[in-house]
């Protein structure tokens, strides 16, 4: 952590807190938030499962022409330029989602990504294009896609952290990512579905390559509009509301006061610790999330030899199992501390991928089970590590830099490794093809990223139950605010030295108040 001075906006040291100092989240107004990031955060993964689902049918429909194992990579690059703009999208839409609002820059990005994942169904095969070329309008939909979902994941965690109670962070903020996980398998159960619709119940030979493949995409019309209408009721957090006051009021000079508003480079300077550490365990949780949604179709259809239909009927329920199962993660963590539900991923990651891929190596031979044993093993290490990401990764960054942070940190992590993880996991097993590593080097790939993250979780604070970087705490209730100013001077994680109190009591800050 850097040294943050006490500055104008910062107690001064005696400064005690009083009850309207603190927070109240009332359970309604927290529920109308959680959906409002939920519904993004599903959108974001619906895209991915479609996509990903849709990668060897894709080949066949914008580049024909191409030998197979080249189409394949070009499909799949597809999904990898999406993620090297997200940094840029996260870098530009972060700053200015700290000073003009999260809702906002949240609102913007559903729109963009419900826009373009409608338009890649509409866009022409390269039989009706008379070439391959319509690959390039494909790639550029993704990259917009990218963009706004730099500013969609980094919005959506520092929104849902900002709006849930400290002793309850990790319960409420786990619920954004399943989300994201039921998105995944939503999508991977309408391609399912479709091709079942129009191959076998309708018994349309390459309907799916004709025109079945548009029919996931077109359905982010009614799921985008369904999406934006949640995004347009939701309130901005009160603890960015009463930062964005104080800033207003007196700006800090100081780039370590926990007030400043940063640009990119002093951002970098004064947290490039905790971007480090975001980013180390960001690669290793999205090197296992990707394998398990984004990469396992495309290695079971095209490694394995199970069919389209298959891969995404085995996936749906082990992503429903285990999106389920994350509150009680998150709520496991908010009484034994992040570090050690990390320690657990980490752990976790490093002692069951290899095996999970020597098991799906069976598969051919013993059936269907065997894919669902080893796909859920693979899951267990996941769960550990994105029932953390909403609730861990802010608590990185203080209020008035935490959406320019988390912009920075995802993004970069997610497009240098995480978003790559299905080109690469694939390049790797073809260069060591006929080779006995071959079907473990994605397992391998993994692996690497987190024997690394142990290291950033060494060096990681403990966030678990205690208020965020640079505000007061939040609760559910009023009554816990009288208990927690009366208890403060016993209470280990009240640090009023870094929290946005004046000298003089302000009004009283509830975020169920009218």
């Amino acid at each position: 952590m850097p040294e943050h001075t006490s500055g104008t906006q910062h107690a001064p040291t005696g400064r005690r807190l009083e009850v309207d100092d603190v927070i109240v989240v009332e359970p309604a107004k927290m529920k109308l938030a959680l959906r409002g990031a939920f519904v993004g955060n599903f959108m974001e993964w619906y895209d991915f499962g479609i996509y990903g689902y849709l990668a060897v049918t894709m080949t066949k429909v914008f580049t024909a022409g191409m030998p197979d194992s080249l189409g394949l990579t070009v499909t799949l690059l597809g999904f990898a330029v999406s993620f090297l703009v997200r940094p840029f999208g996260g870098m530009i839409l972060g700053p200015i989602g700290d000073r003009i609002g999260r809702q906002k820059v949240l609102y913007f990005t559903m729109a963009i990504m419900a826009i373009s994942t409608a338009l890649i169904g509409m866009l022409p095969s390269a039989a009706q294009a008379g070439g391959f070329w319509v690959i390039i309008p494909l790639y550029l939909l993704k990259m917009t896609q990218g963009f706004s979902t730099g500013g969609e994941f980094a919005g959506a965690t520092t929104y849902v952290s900002e709006f849930s109670p400290d002793k309850d962070r990790g319960y409420w903020a786990s619920k954004l990512n399943v989300g994201s996980y039921l998105g995944f398998a939503a999508g991977a159960t309408v391609v399912a579905l479709t091709t079942l619709t129009t191959e076998n119940l309708l018994g349309i030979e390459g309907a799916m390559v004709e025109w079945g493949w548009r029919i996931p995409f077109l359905l982010a019309i009614p799921l985008g509009a369904i999406a934006i209408y949640f995004r347009m009721r939701i309130p901005e957090p009160p603890g960015f509301e009463e930062t964005k006051e104080l800033q207003h009021e007196q700006p800090p000079t100081d780039p370590h006061d926990l007030q400043y508003r940063h640009g990119l480079g002093s951002l970098v300077r004064v947290y490039w610790k905790q971007i480090l550490i975001g980013i180390s365990i960001v690669a290793a949780e999205g090197t296992a999330g990707y394998a398990l949604t984004s990469y396992m179709p495309t290695y079971l259809e095209k490694d394995l030899g199970i069919s389209n239909l298959n891969a995404a009927i085995a996936t749906v329920p082990v992503l429903v199992i285990m999106s389920l199962l994350l509150p009680t993660i998150g709520r496991w963590s908010d009484r034994v501390g992040r570090r050690r539900v990390y320690f657990l991923a980490t752990g976790s990651s490093l002692v069951l991928m290899l095996p999970a891929f020597l098991i799906l190596q069976t598969a051919p031979q013993a059936g269907m089970w065997v894919v669902f044993l080893a796909l859920g093993i693979v899951a267990i290490p996941v769960a550990f590590f994105v029932s953390m990401t909403a609730s861990a990764l802010p608590a990185l960054f203080p209020t008035a830099a935490r959406f320019s942070g988390m912009g920075i940190t995802y993004n970069l992590a997610a497009s240098l490794f995480a978003g790559t993880t299905p080109l690469i996991a694939d390049l790797l097993v073809n260069a060591t093809a006929g080779s006995w590593i071959s079907p473990f080097m994605p397992a391998l790939w993994i692996m690497t990223f987190s024997a690394i993250a142990v290291l950033a979780v060494l060096a990681m604070r403990e966030t678990g139950a205690r208020p965020l970087l640079g505000s007061v705490p939040t609760v559910a209730t009023r009554a816990e605010a009288q208990e927690l100013v009366a208890t403060q001077d016993e209470n280990p994680f009240i640090d009023t030295r870094t929290m946005p109190l004046r000298v003089v009591p302000g009004r009283g800050r509830s975020a169920g108040r009218g």
